[in-house]
């Protein structure tokens, strides 16, 4: 994985020591709320409803065993006890005292990390496929690209007073794991038939109060143009996007109310000249240096089948099951990608103790060469466990409440934070998404329903994804009282789609309930091998409707 230069490092204790005297400063009373608030943001901290709130950044979502154990010191030392793994592939901290927060800064920089551009109107954490560099369906490794996007665009003055937040995912495998199309900006990078890397280029995805699905701006775009061609879309951005309004200050409504061919023109134009001026052109040079730093590591030379594994397969059902829900293939043989759930039943999704994440980190340094990945969806990842450690790291997992053999089920959902901590949240869902997971609790069940996607938010700001949940749910205020609109048929891979309003909104007592029927009318209506979106865009929504609402 990528380590700093002496640069980088500079950089990340340069601005911890900055944010110390300006920590000082407002704990002193020298300067306001609302003048230290931008201060904060820059470095990654909010101020929620009980308390202030640290989000670190984790570029792509790769993770050193010796950077977990960092988080997890900090989240013994300087909150209680746990961290909540979020939709941006990032860790917050939702309990760190203001006095605290330079030293948690000085922590991070220890490691190589940082809350740089993990909140306010900037360009936040690049986001990546989890699986990047090991999945068997890949045609290029996107974090190199990653990388070298985030070094260049971090203090870019086109970057830096933007009208809102900006997001960015890098897949290059042929089924999208990024939702590249729900981004600001997304990418695609692929070989053509020459070879040579090309990069399809999405602009104008995003969910919030304006779900929209990205629109492609340049299809077929050279890797020696992707800084230049990026820096040409946010001139276009800046120069057109809207400043009156926050709500419309995002570039997908830009590009909706240009029009694409109008924006596009746009875009061609200022990249045109950026060029012209000496752009940044990406040699490849500079692409080797930075993919030096992305080497595959020393795997062995195993049987594509482990006769030991097939063996406990076939011994352990609880095993068994988790290696179907878990385990996903690898590029190399004897190898396998694991997904570690941190999503068991009774605790919030994505939360995970310094315990869990110490152990985590022991695994990684075990069986997974030192290296992890946090998934979008508030999961961690082994990317190289051997066939013949398979069944150790389940028993040690399923130790800590790791172990839970239900990735890809309803029990996987998403949910944003909600009203248990969020300021801006109408609802709340962490109690909503525990009930529905108690609920559900039958994994013969579960897997017989097969894959379901459900994401729960807060608010309309959509910080659960609900909007691309086959099944989502999004928490309403009704006059001082909260409310659960159920939306069907979203999601954010390659059949992307925003999932449409099921009707009205279900008391906080009845949403679990609705969800029940909702679930008996899709095992009854499916036909062999459907998934629930599946049944769902044959059928429509009307007979979900129906059987919903039939005693509402």
């Amino acid at each position: 994985m990528y380590q700093y230069d002496e640069y980088d490092q500079q950089i990340v204790n340069q601005r911890a020591a900055q944010f110390r005297g300006q920590v000082e400063r407002r704990l002193r009373g020298e300067i306001t709320e609302d003048e230290f608030r931008p201060l904060r943001l820059q470095n990654g901290l909010y101020l929620q409803l009980h308390a202030y709130m640290l989000r670190v950044a984790i570029p792509y979502g790769l993770l050193s065993s010796t950077q977990l154990r960092k988080l997890a010191y900090i989240a013994d030392t300087y909150d209680k006890g746990y961290g909540h793994f979020t939709t941006r592939q990032n860790i917050q901290y939702n309990w760190p005292t203001l006095s605290d927060m330079p030293d948690i800064l000085d922590e991070l920089a220890s490691v190589q990390m940082h809350a740089i551009q993990t909140s306010g109107n900037c360009i936040r954490n690049i986001s990546a496929d989890q699986y990047a560099g090991v999945a068997e369906d890949e045609d290029v490794d996107p974090r190199p690209y990653c990388e070298i996007m985030r070094q260049w665009s971090t203090f870019h003055p086109e970057f830096a007073f933007l009208g809102r937040k900006f997001k960015m995912a890098f897949t290059g495998a042929k089924t999208d794991r990024a939702a590249v199309q729900f981004h600001d900006l997304g990418y695609r990078v692929s070989r053509n038939a020459a070879g040579e890397v090309r990069f399809q280029v999405i602009v104008g995805g995003g969910m919030g109060r304006t779900p929209m699905i990205g629109k492609v701006v340049k299809e077929d775009l050279p890797a020696e143009h992707l800084l230049t061609y990026t820096e040409a879309v946010m001139r276009v951005y800046n120069a057109y996007g809207r400043r009156d309004n926050k709500y419309k200050a995002r570039i997908k409504i830009l590009v909706h109310e240009m029009k694409l061919d109008a924006f596009q023109k746009e875009v061609e134009a200022e990249w045109q000249q950026i060029i012209a001026e000496g752009g940044v052109i990406l040699d490849q040079t500079e692409i080797d240096r930075v993919a030096a730093h992305f080497t595959a590591p020393a795997y062995e030379d195993l049987p594509a089948e482990n006769a030991e594994l097939k063996a406990k397969l076939a011994a352990d059902r609880d095993f068994s099951f988790w290696y179907q829900q878990n385990v996903k293939p690898h590029k190399i043989n004897g190898y396998n990608i694991v997904v570690v759930s941190v999503k068991k039943p009774g605790i919030a999704p994505g939360d995970a103790t310094s315990e869990q994440m110490y152990t985590v980190a022991d695994l990684a340094d075990q069986f997974s060469f030192g290296e992890l990945r946090t998934t979008h969806d508030q999961n961690l990842v082994l990317s190289d466990v051997r066939d013949g450690d398979l069944f150790a790291v389940w028993q040690q997992l399923t130790a800590q409440g790791l172990g839970c053999a239900n990735i890809g089920t309803l029990q996987d959902m998403i949910c944003c934070p909600g009203l248990d901590f969020c300021n801006l949240a109408n609802a709340t869902s962490i109690p909503v998404a525990l009930e529905i997971s108690d609920h559900f609790d039958n994994l013969d069940y579960l897997y017989d329903l097969g894959e379901i996607q459900l994401k729960i938010s807060g608010c309309i700001n959509a910080c659960g994804h609900h909007h691309v949940g086959h099944i989502g749910i999004l928490g309403v205020d009704k006059k001082g009282v909260e409310a659960y609109q159920i939306t069907l048929g979203g999601s954010y891979s390659d059949d992307a789609s925003v999932g449409k309003i099921l009707g009205p909104a279900f008391g906080r007592g009845e949403i679990v309930a609705a969800v029940d029927r909702l679930l008996k009318t899709y095992v009854e209506l499916r036909d062999d091998g459907e998934r629930f979106l599946d049944t769902y865009r044959r059928l429509g929504q009307d007979i979900f409707k129906e059987r919903v609402y039939a005693n509402h």
